[in-house]
């Protein structure tokens, strides 16, 4: 276990052992506490709350792996498990925040934090609850971040099928729809656990005007997000509703170069076929070599002429070389 102190307003991240962060977190009047656990199993052993010395009831919680979307006010505390995109993986980080101090607990390095720490040079949050805010807002960036590159990885793919489709980029475009799928269902039930939450706590008389600020902002920006995840959505439908009609765009083709070519041999094969049979006539009658030919082969010819000028003159062959030369410019 790894546990990192950041005392404000001067903002320097330290490393720390655990009863020096129990001690601060008695004591500091402002101050964040980072706790990074091993990924794996728990530790066995005290709780993290025992550990710190956090004087917050119902937080059994806090630190064990598989813990859904939470947003809860215990109190003067509040309890909140964040999600988050790391290296194209959702990640939990588990905090709680009083009027001193944030805790956030998370499995295995979190680039979240890192990132949450750099903004506060810039930010200079005031108090504990402004970090909390900069944190659940660092976490929705990641969703977007996420989302956009993914809405670009579409719009790329899309080009490319329209340029040359190929069987692997049906396979792309899954694991993308793949992608938009999991963020979207891992973020929704968060948001709406959290909106009603800090939306009911708003409403309470004593919530200060500043902090109403920050939420307003906060679900401002969650509806942003989910919008840019709704988007990569339709954008991954759309792409899959391309490749299929370029597919039966292809199909279409194969089908109208089959017809052309039953037009041509169909009435070759009757011919074959026919000349074929073991009827008296044919057996009896045509017995000089001018006859045979006249009827094998002239026929055919004739039938192959005149299949050949109806196709030239109802412009099938034109069509299909018009509809290639439109996809090829697609």
């Amino acid at each position: 276990m790894i546990v990192s102190v950041m005392s404000m307003p001067d903002g320097t991240m330290t490393r720390a052992p655990v009863s020096e962060a129990r001690e601060r977190l008695a004591a500091s009047p402002f101050l964040l506490v980072d706790v990074e656990l091993p990924e794996g199993a728990p530790p066995a052993g005290p709780s993290l709350v025992h550990l710190l010395g956090l004087e917050v009831a119902d937080l059994a919680w806090l630190g064990q792996e598989g813990e859904s979307a939470r947003a809860e006010f215990l109190g003067d505390s509040a309890a909140f498990v964040v999600p988050a995109i790391e290296a194209g993986q959702v990640i939990h980080v588990h905090a709680v925040v009083t009027e001193r101090y944030l805790v956030t607990v998370h499995r295995g390095t979190a680039r979240l934090i890192g990132n949450l720490t750099a903004r506060f040079p810039n930010e200079r949050p005031p108090d504990s609850v402004a970090m909390l805010f900069l944190l659940l807002d660092e976490a929705l960036e990641t969703y977007r971040g996420a989302a956009v590159q993914a809405l670009l990885d579409v719009e790329d793919l899309e080009d490319e099928m329209f340029r040359r489709r190929q069987p692997e980029q049906v396979y792309r475009l899954a694991r993308l729809r793949r992608t938009a799928a999991l963020l979207h269902h891992t973020l929704l039930p968060y948001h709406r656990v959290t909106d009603e939450t800090v939306t009911r706590r708003m409403m309470s008389g004593s919530f200060p005007e500043e902090r109403e600020r920050l939420v307003r902002e906060y679900q401002r920006t969650a509806r942003l997000v989910l919008t840019d995840i709704e988007s990569l959505q339709e954008a991954s439908r759309r792409a899959f509703a391309s490749y299929s009609s370029l597919v039966s765009a292809d199909q279409n083709g194969v089908i109208n170069r089959l017809a052309i070519v039953s037009t041509i041999f169909l009435p070759l094969t009757f011919l074959t076929g026919f000349f074929g049979m073991n009827f008296a006539y044919l057996t009896d009658e045509i017995e000089s070599g001018a006859v045979f030919w006249l009827l094998a082969v002239g026929l055919q010819v004739a039938f192959l002429a005149v299949a050949l000028y109806t196709l030239h003159r109802t412009g099938l062959w034109r069509r299909l070389r018009d509809e290639e030369g439109d996809i090829d410019d697609a």
